[in-house]
């Protein structure tokens, strides 16, 4: 009977950490930038171009909608895979991931770990790696060292 065993990767620390504030920072951006709805273009455009048979459809109201819909459904969607992955760290993990890259931009390591969690910066960047670690898992951004 074989044995199943189950090693946690190795990431590559830098590329791992970038994918992850990478998504951290497209949460962000979605939760604070709206999406514009599309509108369908009431006038017609001229053009000296003689129109020929083209055999492709165009349902420009069609498309509109299904964008209007589908483009804030996504936006969801995404925001709430990543509210679940960080619900599922370590609390001060999550605190320090919710405080630095899910509430306001331009927030510094050093306020973080000073003013708001009171640890040293060595235990903050610990935290932080483990925090990153699990997300980039759970999310299934992880760069492994062997995955150049």
């Amino acid at each position: 009977m074989k044995q199943m065993s189950f090693d946690l990767p190795e990431l590559d620390r830098e590329k791992t950490k970038d994918a992850v504030e990478s998504a951290l920072l497209k949460y962000r951006m979605f939760k604070t930038i709206d999406v514009d709805e599309r509108e369908a273009k009431v006038t017609a455009s001229l053009s000296d171009m003689p129109r020929g048979q083209t055999n492709v459809t165009s349902d420009q109201t069609g498309d509109i909608a299904a964008y209007n819909i589908d483009a804030p459904a996504a936006r969801k969607a995404y925001c709430e895979k990543v509210e679940r992955a960080v619900k599922r760290l370590h609390p001060k993990e999550r605190m320090l991931i919710q405080e630095r890259y899910m509430k306001e931009d331009y927030v510094f390591d050093y306020v973080i770990y000073t003013q708001i969690m009171g640890i040293s910066e060595g235990t903050y960047y610990k935290y932080r790696w483990k925090a990153f670690y699990k997300l980039a898992l759970i999310l299934n951004i992880a760069i492994t060292k062997n995955n150049e």
